[in-house]
């Protein structure tokens, strides 16, 4: 392309979106921009090109079929010559199958027997903090309060490893309320795993999401022996992170959390750990949330809360603030990675050249089919974030996954059979959203998250802008500070 460009050709995907008008150019590519950073995304094949403002403002009329129409209407605007060259080159673009690429039919990608890849653990439905915006309803799920036993906790591991079949990598994520107010059950949970992981050869990665407010010295010794991940929930600054996140009788947990948080980074030699923050109709410029947190962690992940009518929910009044903080982020995060500042934000992690298999960018996190979540009293839900929602229960540990028709449900409501996503430039990345989400906002999971989406959008832009940028650094000799996306390995400190 005219000044440079970058193909992502790893990761090819070519589906029947419907009975489309191919003139219809946005479905087919996707143009974004960052100042004077412009970007062009071909939907099909997954390819990414640097262009220039110029072949920018040609790709909002040039539809792959009308180079002469297209020279007319810049006439005057553009030397002709110059528009003559560039639709040259995107036309050899075409040709390569890199730009304008076709659509194909969508491969019976999903067998009738889903393979389990993943299993949520509650550990406890209880916490010791009181947030606003749980969607946990403050740890019980809108339910009573309880811990698990030892004897569900070893029936869901025998439930996991038995579904994950022949499949070597599986992952348990021990989640609440707050997991670590029933420590006893999360340290037989770890010593079971590590056992079974000896006698089955399978690869177990261990997540735990905690509130910090609870670590102690013993007890990040022990998760860093065993090889735990954490999550670790910090909303920003101490302003933010305490209006949101108090205990009982409105008393921040910053302070605590952050002397928890401090303590793991620190013994982790800053790996193994994940920052999640929630910013929420009271934080909108959450960019600074995320930079303020940089005084504690790296490794940062900031979503947006969801909700329906509750104060906190972001509004369409926010929306203008919240575009305009993600752009400031993609700015804020580029200057530090070029500086060779550590900075790790997960939704800018976007693999543009080997990015999941197809059937993972269909389908998602594989909620009611290859993930499932497991609460204390032994029942089985699609989701940690379905837990409490009855019509969704789909069996218990000890009968089993009862509403087999709710797997199949789940397992092919993929992208493309979501009549608002089968459109839509993101499909391919997003791979229709989060259900929990859609069915908490629209009753259903065939319809998704509009806000969601708009948001989700706009971070895949600067996530695909940030990325291109970061990669022709490398191809102009600079260094490389793209970040490495590997979710699934527990990085040991070498000696």
């Amino acid at each position: 392309m005219r000044g440079s460009s970058l193909h992502a050709q790893g990761a090819i995907f070519l589906y029947q979106t419907s009975n489309i008008r191919r003139a219809d150019r946005n479905l087919l590519i996707h143009r974004m921009h960052l100042d004077d950073n412009y970007v062009v995304l071909d939907v099909n094949s997954g390819a990414v090109h640097i262009i220039d403002a110029m072949i920018y403002d040609l790709l909002g009329f040039y539809d792959g079929t009308n180079p002469e129409e297209t020279k007319a209407h810049f006439a005057g605007k553009y030397p002709a010559g110059d528009v003559a060259e560039a639709l040259d080159e995107l036309q050899d673009l075409q040709k390569a199958g890199l730009l304008f690429s076709p659509d194909f039919p969508v491969p019976d990608t999903f067998s009738d027997e889903p393979v389990l890849k993943s299993l949520c653990l509650h550990v406890a439905h209880d916490c010791n903090l009181r947030c606003g915006y749980c969607f946990a309803d403050t740890g019980d799920f809108g339910g009573h309060r309880a811990l698990m036993s030892k004897e569900v906790a070893r029936k869901a591991i025998e439930f996991a490893i038995a579904g994950s079949k022949q499949r070597h990598n599986l992952e348990l994520d021990l989640f609440g309320g707050e997991p670590l107010m029933n420590m006893p059950v999360v340290k037989y949970i770890v010593d079971y795993v590590r056992q079974r992981e000896q006698e089955t050869g399978k690869n177990i990665k261990l997540t735990l999401t905690t509130n910090g407010t609870l670590l102690t010295d013993e007890i990040v010794k022990y998760l860093n022996d065993n090889r735990v991940m954490l999550v670790l929930s910090l909303d920003g600054s101490k302003k933010t992170h305490d209006h949101m996140r108090p205990y009982p009788g409105h008393v921040g947990s910053y302070d605590a959390a952050v002397k928890g948080f401090k303590k793991v980074i620190e013994s982790r030699h800053g790996k193994n750990y994940y920052l999640r923050g929630t910013y929420t109709h009271y934080n909108t410029h959450f960019c600074d949330d995320v930079l303020a947190m940089l005084d504690v962690g790296s490794e940062i992940s900031m979503e947006p809360v969801v909700g329906t009518t509750e104060p906190w929910v972001l509004t369409e009044e926010d929306w203008s603030t919240l575009d305009k903080e993600y752009e400031k982020l993609a700015r804020a995060y580029l200057e530090k990675k070029r500086a060779g500042v550590p900075f790790d934000f997960f939704h800018f992690n976007v693999a543009l050249d080997n990015g999941p298999c197809v059937a993972k960018r269909l389908a998602g996190c594989g909620a009611g089919h290859e993930y499932f979540a497991i609460t204390p009293e032994g029942d089985i839900y699609p989701c940690h974030q379905f837990v409490g929602r009855e019509k969704y229960k789909m069996g218990t540990l000890d009968t089993g996954i009862v509403k087999k028709d709710m797997v199949q449900y789940f397992r092919h409501m993929h992208v493309m059979k979501k009549e608002d996503c089968r459109t839509c430039w993101a499909r391919f990345f997003c791979s229709g959203g989060c259900h929990a989400n859609a069915d908490l906002v629209n009753g259903t999971i065939e319809k998704p998250y509009a806000y969601g989406c708009r948001i989700q959008k706009k971070r895949l832009e600067m996530a695909i802008i940030v990325q291109a940028l970061l990669t022709e650094d490398v191809k102009e000799g600079g260094a490389d500070h793209r970040p490495v996306i590997d979710n699934f390995k527990f990085q040991v400190e070498k000696k």
